[in-house]
């Protein structure tokens, strides 16, 4: 049975025109921002400019100091990498503010080697793997009762903690869940004052992606194994699975998606896209920073530096949060809560029609906006103050096994 009007009514309807790579390629099959190459094309630079500046913005320094930032994050994220390549026992890794990368080794010896490879390191009391317990453990019980009170709960590395984030404490749910999380003792850590969330939607006019009446961002695109070309986007955006528009012509129709109103959720879903359409392979910023190209969707760690892009709050910049969140969406037109895993946070402001935007780090891909806090008010700077949860692309691709289309 069909759900009411007031469920169509918080149908996501997330505005965010180019949610993603989509741009006036779309239903023409050209991709956006391209240009013809010259006989001798010149060697393209590291980075993107425009992105540089837009980087050197947030971080409020100089574009060659943005530069050189980016710089020492790809190279410190190649050494962890080579490190984990050659099982040096590891628990997870986090940038700190000044950039440095902090391995947490599992014991001396391994902290040995990872200071060896040139990059800092620590011996946690916890580390990953045992955060993750825990979390798994919160988890299990909040999709049993949606905790309302708690909006979100997260494994951060760098405090070595799960933290948990309270909005209020009123109901029964929320007061068994914390009781749970303050049994572990200084491995949880509670914060309160926190915003209620929701994922980030607003009615249109003026889509890039619409769908019976309602409009929302469009995703990155990617091929299956078998060759198709599919639109990975955030999964509340294609609930019911519907068939999406592009200037009023139809260009894919949702295929999967692994969210449900009231229901044990993972904000990913895709869309097999008709045949003569793609997906373009630019990011837009609306004018702040050119285009951006992507080629690849190598994980940015915690502390790097982000950016997205969506129709609200256009082009605005950050640094990646935690990773393996969970939050309670809490639905605006009085449905029930919803459970969500398996995002992560970030320190970008969004608001309401940004869902489904695309976060790049570099010219890597990361994810999806998929909600923020309710109230939040970016202030119209690439660098506004304020935070915003995303799906991870890389689950997303790996989940549905997909392979991302590049540059």
């Amino acid at each position: 049975m069909k759900h009411s009007r007031k469920k169509n009514a918080r149908r996501y309807i997330v505005a965010a025109s180019i949610g993603a790579l989509l741009s006036a390629g779309v239903a023409t099959g050209a991709y956006a921002g391209t240009t013809e190459e010259s006989s001798a094309p010149a060697a393209a630079p590291a980075y993107q400019p425009e992105m540089v500046k837009a980087l050197a913005t947030t971080l409020g320094v100089s574009e060659k100091a943005a530069v050189e930032r980016l710089d020492r994050e790809a190279d410190q994220q190649d050494r962890f990498a080579e490190l984990r390549e050659d099982r040096v026992s590891t628990l997870g890794a986090f940038f700190t503010k000044d950039g440095s990368l902090v391995v947490n080794a599992a014991d001396a010896g391994a902290a040995k080697e990872v200071r060896a490879a040139g990059l800092k390191a620590r011996v946690p009391e916890r580390g990953e793997s045992e955060l993750d317990r825990i979390k798994a453990q919160l988890d299990a019980k909040a999709l049993k009762s949606a905790p309302a009170g708690v909006s979100a709960w997260s494994v951060d590395l760098a405090s070595d903690t799960v933290t948990v984030e309270v909005n209020g404490d009123s109901d029964a749910a929320t007061r068994s869940f914390l009781k749970a999380a303050k049994s572990n003792g200084d491995a949880v850590r509670v914060v309160r004052g926190q915003e209620k969330l929701e994922t980030q939607a607003v009615v249109p006019p003026g889509s890039r992606m619409t769908f019976n009446g309602y409009l929302c961002s469009v995703g990155y695109g990617a091929k299956d194994r078998n060759g198709k070309q599919v639109l990975v986007t955030a999964g509340h955006c294609i609930e019911d699975l519907p068939e999406l528009a592009y200037n009023g012509t139809r260009f894919a129709k949702g295929t999967h998606t692994r969210f449900a109103l009231g229901t044990r959720s993972v904000d990913m879903g895709i869309a097999a896209v008709d045949a003569g359409n793609s997906i373009g392979l630019d990011v837009t910023t609306y004018g702040r920073a050119g285009t951006v190209p992507v080629k690849g969707s190598k994980r940015a760690p915690s502390g790097a530096a982000l950016c997205k892009s969506g129709q609200t709050t256009n082009w605005t910049c950050g640094k990646v949060g935690s990773y393996n969140v969970s939050v309670t969406y809490t639905d605006q037109n009085g449905g029930p809560d919803t459970v969500v895993t398996g995002l992560a946070s970030s320190s970008v402001c969004t608001q309401g029609g940004d869902s489904g935007g695309a976060y790049i780090s570099g010219d890597q891909a990361q994810g999806m906006t998929s909600g923020g806090p309710s109230n939040q008010r970016c202030n119209g700077q690439v660098n506004s103050p304020g935070s915003s949860y995303f799906q991870p692309l890389d689950d997303a691709l790996a989940y549905y096994g997909l392979t991302l289309n590049t540059k």
